[in-house]
């Protein structure tokens, strides 16, 4: 148990979980590489300002998202063109479009299981834990 009496200023003063967490600098983003495109920047950026990103995660960022580009350059040819092409035989053979899309498509979604894009960093206030809810407590 405690001293009895009135407690004093400091006593009576909580610290502000604001207090507990320190300023943030601002940091410049790293930007997308120029050779993806539109809709892969806009994801590069969405990515770097959700997580935080090591120099080797950035090289896995990049690696993925040349994948999906590369992976609808070939989607995008075989709506053209379709799965099946003539070959100089004359016959038809699988458009080699389909195989860049299989290995994109993998590519893709290994890089993306490396990076483990998940889960954003939890911030300081996601490790309070939260009140017990009613049908959780101990009778």
């Amino acid at each position: 148990m405690g001293a009895r009496g009135r407690k004093g200023q400091l006593e009576t003063m909580a610290p502000s979980p604001l207090a507990l967490v320190a300023p943030s600098l601002p940091v410049e983003l790293p930007a997308p590489p120029d050779h993806l495109s539109d809709e892969s920047k806009a994801w590069w950026r969405e990515i770097v300002a959700t997580f935080e990103l090591d120099p080797h995660h950035l090289k896995l960022l990049e690696a993925a998202a040349d994948a999906w580009d590369r992976m609808v350059e070939a989607r995008t040819q075989l709506a053209t063109d379709g799965i099946t092409v003539e070959s100089g035989a004359g016959t038809k053979k699988v458009h080699p479009a389909v195989a860049v899309e299989r290995d994109s498509r993998a590519a893709f979604a290994r890089l993306i299981r490396e990076l483990d894009l998940d889960e954003p960093v939890p911030s300081p206030a996601a490790y309070m834990r939260p009140p017990a809810l009613r049908s959780n407590r101990r009778r």
